[in-house]
């Protein structure tokens, strides 16, 4: 397992919400002010391969709660984001909360035992229904008490679409280890918003390309933003600028990335 985190020590936590986010691939968190927002604390824990059961995810968990001294703390706040690729997103006006599991028995094998819920996205009106790891926030909840939870495509759509100012379609790419969600606006609607598995740099351009053309969008003039575990280096991030004209990465403006050994916009469901 990997590690990577701020270098300062954390030793005052009141009036501090302690923010976690988990996949299959890895496990961070960070530390902000709970009225200011600063950043002062951020851990990276990345699993040596992908975990192949929520068993094998809470036993990595457990690991890391008994290695880390900053997660033993008290916190003025916890939030939980889940970040998986069992979710669907239903427009308000569509959408019946007794009716959760059949939103999502057509993109996502589900079982009759799996605990379905959903967020509220008000600025695109819908809702974000999902499967959530319930065993790691049982194990969460043993940890810190009562908490909120989110799915982490309600964080990114959020946090996009505050971010947006252009009036044209824009695409953005937040990408992790295998899997990568794409998301378009145009200014404050949303347009697209799915995620993809890949292997393989094709994989990765494939569906990049495949979604510009069903929305009709030129290759030469249509603007992309990186965020996530791409750098400039990549071959994903050459293979996306060798088909697509306009490709930036979209920076985060928080002072911890001073801290940091990672690039402004890595880890953006936490730090963007």
């Amino acid at each position: 397992m990997k590690k990577s985190r701020s270098n300062i020590s954390l030793k005052n936590t009141n009036n501090k919400i302690l923010s976690i986010q988990f996949s299959l691939d890895g496990f961070s968190f960070c530390v902000s002010d709970l009225f200011s927002k600063e950043i002062s604390y951020f851990a990276d824990y990345t699993f040596d391969e992908t975990v192949n059961s929520l068993e094998n995810l809470l036993e990595n968990i457990k690991t890391i709660f008994n290695e880390d001294p900053i997660l033993h703390n008290e916190f003025s706040e916890v939030f939980i984001i889940h970040q998986n690729s069992l979710n669907t997103l239903v427009p308000d006006d569509y959408f019946d909360e007794n009716s959760l599991s059949s939103y999502l028995e057509y993109n996502i094998k589900t079982l009759q035992t799996d605990f379905i819920t959903f967020d509220s996205i008000a600025e695109i009106e819908a809702k974000n229904v999902y499967i959530p790891y319930v065993n790691i926030n049982n194990y969460l909840f043993q940890n810190f008490g009562e908490f909120e939870y989110k799915h982490h495509t309600t964080i990114l759509l959020e946090k996009l679409i505050q971010k947006n100012k252009s009036e044209e379609k824009v695409m953005f790419v937040n990408v992790f280890k295998n899997t990568f969600d794409i998301t378009v606006l145009e200014h404050k609607k949303l347009i697209l918003s799915n995620s993809f598995a890949y292997n393989t740099k094709e994989d990765f351009i494939y569906y990049i390309l495949f979604v510009a053309e069903q929305l009709q969008l030129n290759n030469e003039e249509f603007k992309l933003y990186f965020t996530g575990e791409i750098t400039i280096e990549s071959d994903l991030y050459n293979i996306a600028f060798t088909y697509i004209k306009n490709v930036y990465f979209l920076e985060s403006s928080q002072a911890i990335f001073k801290e940091l050994d990672a690039k402004k916009h890595s880890n953006f469901i936490l730090l963007g």
